[in-house]
């Protein structure tokens, strides 16, 4: 086996047609194409029947974040437009409500489309918020290393953050979508169990589902939590470096409260994850605990790219019921009802999923740190997967169809 920083991304691509990428939704949510693979069999149905591929008495875990709209277009006096893509607040955060919540002002790292014409003015729009009109400015604070740190004000103040940027911005469609957001995609790029605001993508996988589905799991005593990570723009980030030790994985916030984690552990060996964000919170969450049996007097829990697969973490061995449990203690220990951090796991070939035990996911893109999850659950067979879905027309990426999968 190949460590995971030596994997070449190179061996991880395939032929993606444009005419296989779904620029739409479908008219229903339930209608998308399902493949079922277990054990190199593979299967197709559609997701209205997903209950019957899930196991009796078992836990599906979902990814509750909420859509943003990210991008902000603004117009200067000459005509020039430029947009501001909105990645994620800076500061320290405790809590991703705090920030939503936050009234006046507010600073975020951000992608800038046409920043060389935007000189050192402060650009402003004018929205509407139920009915009253805000002044809404932005202004360049500095230039990053990947991105700019942008400052927003409004007027009036009183408005939250969340309110403005509804307001003001547009569906973040990711850029393989090539065209406007509009009416539609401002629901149907949204799950219908979104809560908690702060993604500037959607957990896709989540889009599938339905109350009929719903329905279906109680009529098989099949349960429901919900975990939050919120899907940053790096999702979409290309891997460009030859091995995987030279590319940065993206990092972004969990947060996970001690009542889900408590509902997660009588179902150890039975737990579906609801998209690659939903496996990379609880895989977290696993190893963090991990962590609190090494290091009990540890004052902050986080999770860097290479942590788990080098010492003190390689190696351990710990069962996943013991690690949760350490955690649920730790975070008494240190009076926290959840667990709100960041992570930068990185699931490639050479992981060994600790809790998730099957996934849920859409069709990823070549060279994708998605598509090494995928194969980090099923080794190889992840190519006659996607050759399956290629030679039957499924529609790929977002808005696209999707697949259960058993872990390896």
């Amino acid at each position: 086996m190949i460590p995971p920083d030596q994997i070449s991304i190179e061996d991880y691509t395939y032929e993606l047609p444009e005419d296989k990428i779904a620029l739409q939704p479908l008219q229903e949510r339930d209608a998308s194409k399902l493949l079922f693979y277990k054990n190199g069999n593979i299967s197709e149905s559609t997701f209205a029947n997903i209950h019957e591929f899930i196991p009796a008495s078992s836990l599906l875990v979902f990814n509750d974040t909420k859509v943003i709209n990210a991008r902000l277009l603004f117009k200067k006096p000459t005509g020039t437009s430029i947009e501001i893509f909105c990645l994620e607040p800076t500061g320290h955060i405790t809590e991703y409500s705090t920030v939503m919540t936050s009234t006046e002002r507010s600073s975020w790292k951000c992608l800038v489309g046409g920043a060389a014409k935007w000189k050192n003015e402060v650009l402003e729009k004018e929205v509407f918020i139920q009915g009253e009109q805000v002044m809404l400015y932005a202004r360049m604070e500095e230039k990053l290393s990947d991105a700019y740190l942008i400052s927003f004000s409004w007027i009036p103040a009183h408005h939250t953050v969340a309110a403005v940027i509804e307001a003001a911005g547009d569906t973040p469609l990711p850029p393989y979508i090539k065209r406007s957001a509009n009416v539609e995609d401002s629901s149907r790029y949204q799950t219908i169990f979104a809560k908690e605001a702060g993604s500037v993508a959607a957990p896709t996988a989540g889009l599938h589902f339905t109350p009929r589905i719903f329905e279906n799991f109680a009529a098989k005593n099949i349960q429901k939590a919900f975990v939050t990570l919120h899907v940053g723009a790096g999702t979409f980030k290309p891997v460009k470096a030859a091995t995987m030790q030279d590319h940065e994985m993206h990092a972004e916030y969990i947060d996970v409260n001690t009542h889900t984690i408590e509902a997660i552990i009588p179902f150890l060996g039975s737990i579906t994850a609801v998209g690659t964000t939903s496996v990379r919170t609880l895989e977290t969450l696993y190893w963090l605990g991990v962590k609190t049996i090494v290091d009990p007097a540890i004052p902050q829990l986080g999770l860097q790219q290479w942590d788990v697969y080098q010492p003190p973490l390689s190696g351990t061995n710990i069962p996943a019921k013991a690690a949760l449990e350490s955690l649920l203690l730790w975070m008494k220990k240190n009076k926290a009802d959840r667990i709100f951090t960041q992570t930068q796991l990185l699931i490639a070939p050479g992981y060994r999923f600790q809790i998730a035990n099957m996934l849920i996911t859409n069709f990823h893109q070549p060279q994708s740190t998605l598509l090494l999850l995928v194969a980090a659950a099923i080794g190889d067979e992840w190519k006659n997967l996607y050759q399956y879905a290629l030679d039957n027309q499924f529609r790929f990426l977002s808005y696209g169809d999707g697949n259960l999968i058993f872990i390896n």
